[in-house]
């Protein structure tokens, strides 16, 4: 049977360009499906998923979207309704890949659309909007959506956008024909998955705990734990690609408690508790604020106000980036943040303190050095979590070797412990 490939577009306006993506995906061996997502007038094409089945998903009839001059409303319940359609066909019969093509609000409802699918799964988007650098991030988010910037308009065919789409319908057919992936269910994996968070403050224990891992024949997913990064690891656990997961820097949570730049949203350090994955966490993160760029500081930014960050310990490394101390005051609030989270976890975890500073920021003699305000923290977690003996003070600093190889053997041997017990329910079922 040959591989299949979604066509996701508005046939109203743009039948002749989706009719020429599709004969180009089928002259290289790929099925298609067409999928409508028109919102305006009726399509004379016989697309095999018609707007009316794409609204009817979300529970709406087709034309109370027609009629609707609330277009963000019909975005959204097209975007649910293809949403639910895709998640169907990938699980019923699989889909080898997904293509779309549009303007803003196509380009929206697709990727929409197309972020359902689980990573791997291939997806492409051509756009008019991908150049725009306002937008383009929240099209593809936190998933691997490729993006095709379109140079001309999306209105009617040319010589330059038939070379674009016939390029992109290439993209698309070799990503979904490529045997390469990753493999999507955690018992296929020949080597346990460990997703590692890290940024430039914890470099060194980031790298030795890699090698320890990598040396112990763990495959080393490091994410950059700048809201993004730690975002699309918390999806990927959730989809179980994950196996552990060692948490050097969740300072998402901090950020989204206190409205810092690397806010990585209200769900950050839940999937692996959601999931039963074996977790290891540090502070790492939790000793700064990220609230750059600093020229918000001289237009009396409210963040910079509300809190009084202007009299606090700074770190600048230039105009952009800015990292601000957090005080006693919010580590006490961080932890009650973390524990609330913890406590909730179904699986294993640990939590390791380093003694002698959080990052290389935060050491003696660094900018953000600040004992009293770290102390503040561990009381309030100690407090939390001491009750569960899940929480360990070591006398060294987070940033180096001895660092990051204790906290690797730690999520080592509570991933040996994990995938005994699955191998022994296994072998009882």
């Amino acid at each position: 049977m040959p591989r299949r490939i979604l066509i996701v577009g508005s046939f109203d306006t743009k039948a002749d360009v989706l009719s020429f993506l599709r004969a180009q995906v089928e002259a290289r061996g790929f099925a298609t499906l067409r999928m409508d997502t028109s919102m305006g007038r009726d399509t004379v094409d016989q697309v095999e998923i018609r707007a009316e089945r794409v609204a009817a998903a979300a529970g709406v009839a087709i034309d109370s979207i027609r009629r609707s001059p609330d277009t963000r409303w019909a975005t959204d319940v097209m975007a649910q309704g293809g949403s639910k359609i895709v998640l169907e066909l990938h699980a019923a019969e699989g889909l080898h890949g997904i293509i779309g093509v549009g303007g803003a609000s196509n380009t929206l409802l697709t990727t929409t659309i197309m972020r359902q699918l689980p990573f791997g799964v291939s997806k492409v988007m051509v756009s008019s909007m991908a150049g725009v650098p306002a937008y383009a991030g929240s099209y593809f988010g936190t998933t691997d959506i490729a993006m095709m910037h379109s140079v001309v308009d999306i209105a009617g065919l040319n010589p330059l956008l038939k070379s674009l789409l016939t390029r992109a319908a290439a993209a698309v057919c070799a990503m979904a024909q490529s045997e390469e992936g990753v493999s999507f269910c955690r018992g296929e994996k020949a080597h346990p998955r460990v997703a590692l968070t890290g940024f430039k403050f914890s470099e060194i224990c980031c790298r030795a705990a890699a090698d320890t891992l990598s040396r112990a024949g763990c495959e080393v997913l490091r994410f950059h734990a700048q809201g993004v990064g730690d975002r699309a690891m918390e999806e990927l656990i959730e989809q179980g690609l994950i196996d552990a997961v060692l948490d050097v820097v969740p300072a998402g949570v901090a950020e989204e408690l206190l409205g810092g730049n690397r806010a990585a949203g209200p769900h950050r350090l839940e999937a692996a508790g959601r999931m039963g994955v074996p977790q290891v966490l540090t502070p790492c993160g939790f000793d700064m604020l990220s609230c750059g760029p600093i020229d918000r500081r001289d237009r009396d930014d409210p963040l910079w106000t509300s809190r009084g960050l202007a009299s606090r310990k700074l770190f600048i490394p230039d105009a952009l980036r800015v990292q601000v101390r957090t005080s006693a005051e919010e580590g006490r609030m961080i932890a009650d943040a973390v524990a609330n989270k913890l406590l909730a976890a179904r699986g294993e975890w640990q939590f390791l303190v380093p003694r002698k500073g959080w990052s290389s920021l935060s050491e003696r003699g660094a900018p953000l050095f600040d004992p009293a305000a770290d102390a503040a923290f561990v009381a309030r977690i100690e407090e939390r979590l001491q009750p569960m003996r899940k929480l360990k003070v070591l006398n060294l600093a987070l940033n180096t070797e001895e660092f990051g190889n204790s906290a690797a053997d730690t999520l080592l041997t509570m991933l040996g412990s994990a995938m005994a017990d699955e191998n022994r329910a296994g072998a009882s079922s």
